[in-house]
């Protein structure tokens, strides 16, 4: 029996970030990474996000979802996203991965959190970004303490990064129905039976703002 729509839809979204993460995180090893340490350790992140792509492919098959046809409808926005959100260096590229990549994967994450056990367990494990996190932040707090000057420039990238993937969250949720009703589903169980958008926004916020203190910023 085929899954419903909006978890097709989630899936498939997630499908086509991580597709979308591997490419970028390979490219921005190759011409970014200022030594061959930081080329290998980010094309091994990159390796990781191949991996979860997979999973996500294949569980979108066993569901009786054509994989393609599943991320074939987010492939305009997340290659706009990632278009205009394009770094000019690595320290960018490093916050982009880690403060821009994080919060629209919040976003799907609270999407999830009220779905069937198995579904919620993959989400969350295609999601897990502790190495990432640590490499990123570890990489930024050293350009940081390099050039304290970056912060300030760092800071406001960051801010477009958070508006960004915000409005391109919104408009995936606006184009896809069934996706949106999961995250108002989400929004209610936040604010009883009225769905709480705002407390939903506020618990990405929190999350950023976590991470921002991480790095530094």
């Amino acid at each position: 029996m085929k899954e419903s729509p909006g978890v097709v839809d989630l899936l498939g979204v997630l499908a086509y970030a991580e597709l979308s993460a591997y490419a970028r995180m390979t490219e921005d090893a190759a011409t970014l990474a200022p030594s061959l340490a930081d080329r290998a350790a980010l094309s091994e992140l990159a390796v990781a996000e191949y991996a979860h792509f997979r999973l996500l492919r294949d569980r979108l098959a066993e569901l009786g979802a054509d994989p393609e046809e599943a991320m074939a409808p987010f492939v305009a926005a997340l290659d706009a996203w990632h278009a205009q959100t394009r770094p000019a260096d690595w320290l960018q590229a490093l916050v982009k991965t880690y403060v821009g990549d994080g919060i629209a994967l919040d976003f799907y994450r609270e999407a999830a959190r009220h779905l069937e056990p198995s579904i919620v367990k993959l989400v969350d494990e295609v999601l897990v970004d502790e190495a990432r996190s640590q490499f990123a932040v570890e990489r930024v707090r050293a350009g940081i303490e390099a050039d304290p000057t970056a912060g300030g420039r760092l800071a406001l990238w960051a801010r477009r990064l958070v508006g960004e993937a915000l409005s391109q969250g919104q408009q995936v949720a606006t184009a896809r129905p069934e996706l949106a009703l999961l995250l108002v589903e989400s929004a209610r169980a936040a604010g009883g039976e009225t769905p709480d958008i705002s407390r939903l926004f506020a618990t990405l916020t929190e999350a950023h703002n976590k991470r921002m203190a991480a790095l530094g910023i």
